[in-house]
């Protein structure tokens, strides 16, 4: 089993940065799928970004291509979303998501159905 716990998240004006942090426990992520989602009040959870381990290709919904980031430090065990230039559309409950096996496969990782453990969630509001 892995828990999933997501922080950082908070208000911020529009055009500010946050960066939220997934930290893993119970098993090592480093070869697990990570995913980040995130959902918006009467909005479906949506595909945010995604990669397969540490150094591997990385995916971006268009909406947040070359605004968002995500990274790993596997010493920490540990997935981050960098987010800049927010803006009021980002507001959302942003969750973390776990593939295990996820490096050996090449399921589409814009899928939730892929994920096995999912955190709790970490509201982002981003104000106008």
């Amino acid at each position: 089993q892995v828990q999933l716990v997501e922080s950082g998240g908070g208000l911020v004006q529009a055009g500010g940065s946050l960066r939220l942090s997934c930290a893993a426990s119970g098993r090592t992520i480093s070869r697990y799928a990570m995913g980040w989602f995130r959902q918006a009040p009467g909005k479906e959870r949506e595909f945010v970004a995604a990669n397969r381990y540490s150094g591997s290709s990385t995916y971006y919904a268009d909406s947040v291509k070359g605004r968002f980031t995500i990274s790993r430090e596997d010493a920490k065990n540990t997935v981050y979303l960098q987010m800049n230039s927010l803006k009021p559309e980002d507001t959302a409950v942003y969750y973390c998501a776990a593939d295990q096996g996820g490096a050996y496969t090449n399921y589409n990782l814009q899928n939730m159905a892929v994920y096995d453990y999912w955190g709790q969630g970490t509201q982002v509001t981003v104000s106008s």
